[in-house]
Formats: C-alpha cells, structure tokens, sequence
C-alpha cells in the first residue's frame, strides 16, 4: 500500500450519507435515522443535517440493539417518514446538483433502500444518483488479498480513522467520508469521481460474483442462487 500520496482535488470537499434502519431488506425494511454531511479536505464536518423518522413499523430489536432506537422512542421523536424520505433525497439531489461525490459505505444498500421508500411514500426517487464513493467496494478492489472482515469498524481502524459511536448514523457518515480520503491518500484511483464511480460499478458487480461463488461453495448459497452486485441502486419494486 502506498502511503502520504495527495489527496485527490476531488476527494478534497466530499457529501457523507448513512442509514440506520429497521433491518437489512432493502425492499421491506424503512428508514429509522439518517445522516447527510459535507467534509472538506482535513476531514472536518463543515455541513451537516441529521433525522431521526417514524418508520410506521415496529423497529425489531435486533435492530434496537444496534442502532439504539426503540419503536417508542421513533414514534415519540421521530418525523413522518414521509417527510423524513423527501428531505434526505432533497438534501443528496442538492449536492449530486453542485457536481459533489457522495460517500456512503456499502452504498448500494443506502441508496437501495431510499429508492424504495422514495417509492413507497410517492416520492420521486433519485435517478442516477452520482458521483458516489463506496470505500468498501474501493477497498475491496485496491486491497483485494488483504485478510479480515471489511466493516467499516475494521476499515477505518485499518487506515486509521477514529469510529466512535458505530453504528449512529453521523459517526458513520463522517467515518466513512474519512475512510474514502484515506484510500485516496494511500492508492493510486481514478483521475475524477465520475471515472471512479463508472469504475465501481464493474467491481461490485465482480465482488459479488467472486462471493456468490464462495458462498455456494461452503454451503451457504444454492447453486442457483446468486448475489446482486447492482452498483449503487438495486432492483427495486414499488411496494
């Protein structure tokens, strides 16, 4: 790994996305907190909106038990989901206006999910959203033999970015938007963020065909099964 390159004039003032949420389906599951923020180049937060929704379904407690918030908690304080929806997508559409790449780790979940809860509250969704940058695709790609688990709790402690509070939407934003200029401070990437992100399109897909593989080979995937490596949107229904 390369180490003190420059950091990229396009990674120099980046937007930062996460979600936390009710579970993993990207389809079914709804939006419980979110984190829209701006980092310039030093990594500090120059801009910055957080939400907390009632997500109009019971938040199970797994989920509780990793993000913090209870039902009683979302329906006490939280927005209208549907309110909540349109203004993180207002806020995202603003920066893709301004020609901002946006980082989210493990995007094609966040962006997922906001599409179909776009959808489910008839909301118009956001078409084509990018640049975005995914550190945990990057990563992958640049760092592909590296041995370990690839949570953003194990990557930024291995380009030593400080995570306090996993798992809360704007530690998570903001670490991952740290992550992203700490690979571009250690690798060589692509000239812009739009070369980057037409880039990771072809590797997540490629990501998920190499773990399809592997998971059917353990047992723990059908031999007809496979992985969906759309990047950064997934098939999403209208329900």
């Amino acid at each position: 790994m390369a180490t003190d390159l420059e950091l990229p004039d396009w990674l120099g003032r980046i937007g930062v996305f996460d979600l936390e949420t009710t579970g993993v389906d990207v389809s079914a599951d709804r939006i419980v907190t979110a984190h829209v923020g701006v980092l310039d180049a030093k990594g500090r937060q120059i801009a910055a909106r957080s939400w907390m929704a009632d997500p109009g379904i019971p938040i199970p407690d797994g989920a509780a038990a990793v993000h913090g918030v209870t039902t009683a908690q979302a329906q006490r304080d939280g927005h209208p989901a549907a309110e909540v929806v349109s203004e993180i997508t207002a806020a995202l559409r603003a920066l893709f206006a301004q020609g901002m790449p946006v980082v989210a780790y493990n995007a094609s979940y966040d962006f997922s999910l906001l599409t179909n809860e776009c959808l489910r509250h008839g909301i118009a969704p956001l078409e084509t959203p990018g640049p975005i940058i995914d550190p945990l695709v990057i990563d992958k790609a640049v760092d592909r033999y590296r041995k370990g688990k690839r949570t953003l709790e194990v990557v930024a402690q291995h380009y030593g970015v400080q995570l306090d509070g996993a798992h809360e939407a704007s530690a998570d934003a903001i670490a991952a938007g740290r992550v992203a200029q700490a690979i571009g401070r250690s690798f060589e990437l692509a000239p812009s963020a739009q070369e980057l992100h037409t880039q990771q399109i072809s590797w997540a897909r490629t990501q998920a065909e190499s773990l399809t593989e592997y998971f059917i080979r353990i047992g723990r995937l059908d031999a007809s099964d496979a992985l969906d490596g759309t990047w950064p949107v997934r098939a999403y229904t209208s329900v």
